[in-house]
């Protein structure tokens, strides 16, 4: 055989199904094995002393084919187990309109010009982005990003009311020194 021919790369088909529509019988092993491991772990985690599932029954007999075995979807971990991980994208998004909201509230100097930038109601809208971020999100982010989200609308919220009684406050003293 040409060595040419032994150096080439093998193509492994991972389909559900075949060509006819058929589910693989690959696919249909690979699911049991699946479904095998996740309810053992499963219930070694909500409950370490039961026993571990049995595994799935397979039917017999010559009138079962490709097309009549099924697939049973696993079943659902309870709540508890389900709990999201923290996501460094969510965090950035976070960041990300957090620190362009703190610079319009002038915590960050202007690039450009190397002077605080003022912008309330930039900052609102940035705020409230954030904020119908939270309302979005709720139940579905890590209690991590979740925190991060509540400390940073928090802190967001007390600098803008701080900024808008100083800047109100700063008005009124204007409208004062003109007759």
């Amino acid at each position: 055989m040409d060595p040419k021919q032994e150096e080439s790369f093998r193509v492994i088909d991972r389909r559900l199904f075949n060509s006819e529509g058929e589910i693989r019988d690959e696919a249909v092993q690979q699911e049991r094995r699946k479904q095998e491991t996740e309810p053992a772990a499963a219930s070694v985690l909500t409950n370490p002393s039961a026993p571990a599932p049995s595994a799935p029954k397979r039917e017999s007999g010559s009138a079962t084919s490709k097309a009549a075995t099924k697939i049973e979807p696993a079943p659902a971990l309870p709540a508890e187990t389900e709990l999201p991980k923290p996501s460094r994208g969510i965090q950035m998004l976070i960041n990300f309109v957090a620190q362009n909201a703190a610079m319009l509230l002038g915590a960050y100097p202007d690039p450009r010009t190397g002077q605080a930038m003022l912008d309330l109601e930039g900052a609102r809208e940035l705020i409230d982005m954030l904020d119908g971020l939270r309302e979005a999100s709720r139940g579905n982010l890590a209690s991590e990003d979740d925190r991060l989200l509540l400390d940073v609308l928090g802190s967001l919220k007390l600098s803008y009311m701080e900024m808008t009684k100083a800047a109100a406050k700063a008005m009124q003293e204007k409208a004062k020194a003109r007759p």
